[in-house]
């Protein structure tokens, strides 16, 4: 059983590199990262060879990948982020009601109210399986729609934005690389994420990092980059960990319902681009910047695309971010308030 355990954790990193690596050759976005995913779901998929997550893998590629999200952060950039605070703020605003477009469908679908709303709602998927648990959800659906709505995105978003954008011409890099800064930073974004581990903070892998990198370079007015690779690797732990989620059996178990969860997710992706064309049309911010901050993916995947196609890496964190707030504080009591309104006379 050991041995067996050991092999099919030795193996991920190769089958998610030699992904990682034809995604490259081929020229798709963020290729580390969905090249990685896409190889382990295929082998764990169309072969009887269950091979495993790294272990802690996820969170060492959020915590370099967080690291270098904050890197882009300085005085500047935070002047431009408060500027245009207003319509951050209303995107992601906007990108959390979205949330109820999937509600609609999954209730019209006959699910029960809890699992239909934790389902949909566009957070974390271990925060939205907890609220779940606490009023009474379906947890293995709440998970398996969370988890779908993130590969979906994952896979079709940052390839749309490549077809419609455009490779960007290679351009020097955004920073310098200091190396005694970087050894500062990533052992106190290690620690800073451990610490919100141990607090129960949404993502700790991910905010922590971002949280230090960030504020030590806007206070010191830091302007650096990540060493070449960095990155890159990061990318490929993410990938490999989240496509150890899917199995056969994760797509057999209740079609129907997944099938919901994968037009839900469309509905909401459309929504949040028809919101983000009408505020980028009444505001001054960058209408590509404004459509990855207000996808309901994960915050890395959307602030590793805009970071690829040299959009507002900060605008998008920062609405990213909001959206994750705005759900943990206020998708439990929205959800009371609608039950107690539906349930009574």
């Amino acid at each position: 059983m050991v041995a067996k355990t050991w092999y099919s954790y030795a193996w991920t990193p190769l089958v998610a590199l030699i992904g990682g690596a034809f995604a490259t050759f081929v020229h798709w976005p963020l290729p580390w990262m969905i090249g990685a995913l896409v190889a382990v779901v295929l082998v764990r998929c169309f072969t009887p060879w269950q091979i495993q997550a790294t272990p802690g893998g996820r969170k060492f590629g959020q915590w370099i990948v967080g690291v270098g999200i904050g890197l882009h952060f300085n005085v500047y950039v935070m002047e431009q982020v408060l500027e245009n605070l207003a319509p951050i703020v209303v995107g992601s605003l906007i990108t959390t009601a979205v949330g109820g477009v999937a509600v609609w469908l999954m209730r019209a679908g006959g699910e029960q109210p809890a699992t239909a709303y934790f389902s949909s709602m566009p957070g974390g998927s271990a925060e939205m399986v907890n609220l779940a648990q606490r009023n009474g959800g379906i947890l293995h659906r709440v998970a398996a729609a969370q988890t779908l709505r993130v590969l979906i995105i994952v896979l079709t978003v940052p390839a749309l934005f490549k077809f419609f954008v455009g490779t960007p011409e290679i351009s020097p890099a955004y920073g310098s690389l200091d190396w005694s800064w970087l050894l500062i930073l990533f052992p106190l974004g290690g620690f800073t994420g451990w610490w919100f581990q141990r607090l129960r903070k949404p993502n700790p892998w991910m905010f922590g990092p971002l949280l230090l990198s960030g504020t030590c370079s806007v206070i010191f007015d830091l302007h650096l980059r990540l060493p070449i690779g960095a990155s890159e690797f990061g990318q490929l732990m993410i990938g490999s960990s989240l496509g150890c989620y899917f199995d056969r059996t994760f797509f057999k178990e209740a079609p129907v319902f997944l099938a919901r969860s994968f037009i839900a997710t469309c509905l909401m992706v459309l929504t949040a681009f028809l919101a983000a064309f009408g505020l980028g049309w009444t505001t001054a911010v960058d209408f590509r910047s404004l459509t990855l901050g207000m996808m309901p993916g994960g915050l890395a995947e959307m602030c590793l695309t805009a970071e690829t196609l040299h959009l507002a890496v900060p605008v998008v964190t920062a609405m990213q971010t909001l959206r994750l707030l705005f759900v943990l504080f206020l998708a439990e009591p929205v959800f009371l308030m609608w039950v107690k309104r539906t349930t009574s006379p």
